[in-house]
């Protein structure tokens, strides 16, 4: 989707008709809002909310500006803005890390994703692409599968932490095919990718968003994408659905406000 149409389709969401309603009296902000973005700068998310921030700073009046507050698999940002004044000057940029799966990995999570939050809108639903290394002797996700068989232990995955969706699509693969596979957690999606291109790991299953470029440089090599169905940018790949059947795992973005947020303001 290009940006202009990504922009036009996120004012459609809920999140900016409820903020125009505050010039009809509803909620009128007086300084700029923060969108805290749990993960380091230039993964999927980031760069969601660096639209979303666009989009909505127009019909808002003011400056949206997006902060990066990582660590603890997301938990850091997503407790911050749990703990923040629920007047609607700040936002999470939530994903299916801290917001679904931390509470499953996390026995003492200092908050609760249906207590502490409202949910605003969600803006975007993605597949996942597995990718690898050059170096790594496979184009095709059975040759993968049959190289980390052949070399258990010695095959690692890098995530955008603990929890994240890529986390979870590397331990499903590794569950799925047989393999042993050392999982190294990142702060994002955007430095594990970069630490695939340096060959540091030999695969990611990162949202399309973060890898596509390199793929299109050639600089990483595409096996598979997390859907069922086959991507519409790659017609001839097959999905890892498609290999592994059962095999599904998509990520997700859309802002949270802080718990008792007036409505016309979240």
């Amino acid at each position: 989707m290009k940006r202009r149409s990504l922009l036009a389709a996120l004012a459609a969401t809920p999140l900016v008709p409820r903020a125009a309603g505050a010039q009809q009296g509803q909620w009128q902000p007086d300084r700029p809002i923060r969108i805290v973005v749990p993960f380091a700068p230039g993964g999927a998310t980031d760069t969601m909310a660096r639209l979303v921030a666009e989009a909505i700073s127009g019909p808002l009046g003011q400056s949206v500006v997006v902060e990066n507050r990582t660590g603890a698999g997301a938990t850091i940002g997503a407790e911050y803005v749990a703990r923040s004044a629920p007047d609607g000057y700040t936002l999470l940029m939530g994903t299916n890390t801290p917001m679904a799966a931390a509470p499953a990995i996390h026995p003492n999570l200092s908050y609760d994703p249906l207590r502490d939050f409202a949910a605003v809108s969600i803006v975007a639903l993605s597949p996942n692409m597995a990718a690898v290394h050059p170096s790594v002797p496979a184009n095709t996700l059975q040759e993968f599968i049959a190289y980390a068989r052949a070399n258990p232990g010695k095959v690692s995955y890098g995530s955008a932490g603990v929890g994240s969706s890529q986390h979870i699509a590397g331990a499903l693969l590794a569950h799925m095919a047989g393999l042993e596979m050392t999982h190294v957690a990142y702060r994002g999606g955007a430095p594990a990718a970069l630490d695939l291109i340096a060959g540091r790991v030999q695969l990611v299953i990162n949202p399309l968003i973060e890898v596509l470029p390199y793929i299109r440089e050639g600089k990483i090599r595409p096996l598979g994408a997390t859907t069922r169905q086959l991507h519409v940018l790659f017609p001839d790949l097959p999905s890892i659905g498609g290999v592994l059947p059962g095999f599904e795992v998509a990520s997700w973005q859309g802002p949270f406000a802080p718990a008792r947020t007036p409505r016309a303001a979240a």
